[in-house]
């Protein structure tokens, strides 16, 4: 508590703010020096400098390297600046013998320098020759092994025995952060932390970026005194020296505080990388100070090496068995879309190909019409408002997670059916989606300390000091499922595409039927005209000279006979009201308009981004004045629109430069619209034949088309009240006009 009395509040960030990689010291079990590249001479050193070698700090700085290190080092510096990684990986150079005693050397490359540590070398130490049969039998171990947590029990094991530490955990990071012993081996004398998890706190991010960096870690003794770097800053570059690839480093005064909480001396730790990126640590405690050679601390390495290649190997594999299995119920999942109306009882009619898919307990597709649900699910209405959510809120192609409701809260009245969803948008315009659902699983979790007490404020401020209790500390973990995995979420996706693709597939087929329909309704309108015109007048002709006939001999006519010459007339006249309805109803079938406001500007600029997709390298010069804001259908609109403009540049084409001037002038009742081009124009003499249905005034060889466009132009106008006409002049261009009217005040409103 605060002085005020008021909870204090303890800001983890600094953990992962701490600079420990530039900790300007170094553990005293070894000493270390800075050289500058290609000269070597000393430019910095630890302060325990004269422990290991006869000259004194003052002595040491400025001195050659071969002045400092003896005449046993020659071989040592020779050609040294070739042969460290330029990565910054710590080299083990060779033994020399310095004064009375023989001394490793590890040399890696830091911020432009050279940097060299030394520790003695033990006469424990295996050769290298000894080393083989250790790495070669925990090869014949791993190799005999299926699961990864018998891999890992084995390499706790056999690290143990090489390093004789108390305690050796294996150690994997979840994706959280969160860490969990997943094997262990001990003596007894440190407690057990088998099947413990360890929070993310507990190793902060660049902490764990430096355990990528640097494999190996080790701290002999944490009741050490940290020798400094003298000078303190790098004399090259004025900053502290990076130590992020030291083995000698200074840790942070938190985690040696941590240590001796957990009631240990002295740690190791070896990283265990898989595919670059670390999967977990190999942590070695002993509860007095040990030492482990740099020798055996390789071997470990190697060790480490080879675990995590046999875990890649293992999970790998497992990943490709999965894709295999996803693939092939991602085909039979395909042909029954395939075979179905449509993709939802495509899935629908297979529910066990939909639940085995991704491993769910549930499933359901929904689109705009239609919620059919598969296995254990949340109710219809449950369901529909969470695909509405995914739509309106999430807005994601691919939606996955196993703790539903800590981002959807109404789900936790159904985490029992949907704890986990993993969920895939097949539209943009409507909440349509495939969701499949796994249950709650409840887990109790043991902690290594309670993992809300991950840290404790200090008496000065921003110091933080660890948590004190490590006992085993149990959580009740609920309303979250088992993750979905990454071939899982690859799967659904491949899914989406390929239900998308039968979607759009489906509209193409669509598209076409409405074209074959349009083209149907065109020629009916055109049967419709002909049977008006052309029947129209015989059929007055036989109405007339009927009524003549009658009139005209009505007295030499029986009565029977003038009947039959009123049937003739009235059947004429019957004729010519079927031929005015037949009209009528082509006419009724045309679909009534959707009006809205609509910006002509902004229509023009994307049907102009459109249409010169379809003419790629042409040159056009478009010269577009103000274009004022209509009330029409868009959809017909922009189709009338690009039909002229696209003639624009389709008829410009055997010009060096097209130009292309679109603009508009607004009177009382009507905005009048122009589209005027440079092109092979057209003679006025046939300008009533533009806007006819399938009249051409060009040859098909010369530009292609349909001969339907101004036809639909026309009738697009005209459905909205406007006119069509156009002026041309052959070889000088053509320009085309129409008009769209001005609403008027009550409109407006």
């Amino acid at each position: 508590m605060s002085a005020a009395g008021t909870p204090e509040i303890v800001d983890l960030e600094t953990c992962d703010r701490e600079p420990i990689h530039v900790p300007g010291s170094i553990q005293p079990h070894g000493a270390l020096v800075v050289l500058s590249d290609p000269d070597l001479i000393v430019l910095q050193v630890s302060d325990n400098v004269a422990e290991f070698f006869p000259n004194s700090i003052e002595a040491a700085l400025g001195s050659s390297a071969a002045d400092l290190l003896g005449a046993e080092c020659a071989p040592l510096l020779r050609d040294l600046g070739s042969r460290l990684p330029p990565t910054g990986e710590p080299l083990l150079l060779r033994a020399f013998r310095a004064g009375d005693r023989v001394l490793n050397a590890v040399g890696h490359r830091s911020d432009g320098v050279i940097v060299l540590e030394f520790e003695p070398a033990s006469e424990e130490s295996p050769s290298s020759s000894g080393l083989h049969p250790i790495v070669a039998s925990f090869i014949a171990k791993v190799q005999g092994t299926s699961a990864v947590s018998e891999l890992a029990q084995i390499t706790a094991r056999e690290v143990r025995r090489v390093t004789g530490f108390d305690r050796a955990l294996v150690y994997r990071f979840d994706p959280d952060g969160t860490g969990v012993v997943v094997a262990e081996d001990g003596t007894g004398r440190l407690p057990s932390y088998q099947d413990h998890r360890f929070p993310e706190s507990d190793i902060p991010k660049q902490a764990r970026e430096l355990y990528r960096r640097n494999r190996l870690r080790l701290i002999p003794d944490a009741g050490y005194r940290p020798c400094a770097l003298v000078p303190a800053r790098n004399p090259l570059t004025g900053t502290p020296l990076d130590l992020s690839h030291s083995t000698l480093r200074s840790v942070s005064p938190v985690h040696v505080e941590y240590m001796r909480n957990m009631g240990t001396a002295a740690s190791m730790s070896v990283s265990v990388l898989k595919d670059g990126e670390l999967w977990g640590l190999i942590s070695c405690h002993h509860r007095t100070p040990r030492v482990v050679p740099f020798e055996l601390r390789t071997t470990c390495d190697l060790l480490a090496q080879v675990f995590a290649l046999q875990v890649a190997a293992r999970e790998h594999a497992a990943d490709y068995v999965r894709r295999v299995e996803i693939q092939s119920v991602l085909t039979r999942l395909l042909a029954h879309m395939a075979r179905a109306d449509d993709f939802v009882a495509g899935l629908l009619d297979h529910p066990g190909d939909v639940l085995a898919f991704v491993r769910a307990a549930g499933a359901a597709v929904v689109s705009e019409d239609r919620c059919g649900l598969i296995g254990r699910t949340p109710t219809e209405n449950q369901v529909r408002r969470l695909a509405t959510w995914l739509f309106v809120e999430q807005r994601k192609e691919v939606f996955h997670t196993d703790a539903l409701s800590t981002v959807f809260p109404a789900a936790a009245a159904y985490t029992s059916e949907a704890s986990g969803l993993l969920a895939v948008s097949v539209s943009k315009l409507h909440p349509t989606a495939v969701l499949w659902f796994r249950p709650e699983v409840i887990e109790t979790i043991r902690w290594g300390g309670d993992p809300r007490k991950t840290v404790e404020a200090g008496a000065a401020p921003g110091r933080l000091h660890p948590r004190k209790s490590f006992e085993t500390w149990s959580q009740t973990v609920r309303d979250r499922a088992v993750p979905w995995l990454g071939s899982e979420v690859d799967g659904a996706t491949e899914l989406r595409n390929a239900v998308v693709g039968i979607v759009l597939r489906k509209a193409e087929e669509m598209a076409a039927l409405n074209v074959e329909l349009q083209r149907s309704n065109r020629e009916l309108e055109a049967f419709s005209y002909s049977v008006s015109h052309d029947l129209r007048a015989p059929l007055r002709h036989i109405v007339g000279y009927a009524e003549l006939l009658k009139d005209v001999a009505k007295d030499k006519l029986a009565k029977s006979e003038l009947k039959h010459a009123d049937t003739i007339i009235e059947s004429s006249i019957y004729a010519g009201k079927l031929v005015d309805n037949l009209l009528a109803y082509s006419r009724m079938g045309r679909a009534a308009l959707d009006h809205s406001t609509i910006d002509t500007g902004a229509l023009v600029t994307e049907v102009r981004a459109d249409v010169m997709s379809e003419f790629p390298g042409r040159r056009v010069r478009w010269e577009v004045g103000p274009l004022p804001t209509v009330a029409g259908d868009l959809v017909m609109l922009r189709l009338a629109v690009r039909n002229l403009l696209a003639n624009a540049v389709k008829y410009t084409k055997t010009r060096e430069e097209a130009v292309v001037e679109i603009g508009a002038t607004t009177g009382a009742d009507a905005h009048t619209f122009h589209v005027r081009d440079n092109g092979v124009g057209f003679d006025m003499r046939y300008r009533d034949k533009l806007f006819g249905v399938f009249q051409r005034l060009h040859r098909w060889e010369d530009f292609e088309g349909t001969g339907i466009g101004l036809a639909n132009v026309r009738r697009i106008i005209e459905r909205h009240g406007g006119r069509t006409w156009a002026d041309g002049e052959v070889n000088r261009g053509a320009t085309f006009y129409f008009t769209l009217p001005v609403p008027n005040d009550r409109e407006r409103e």
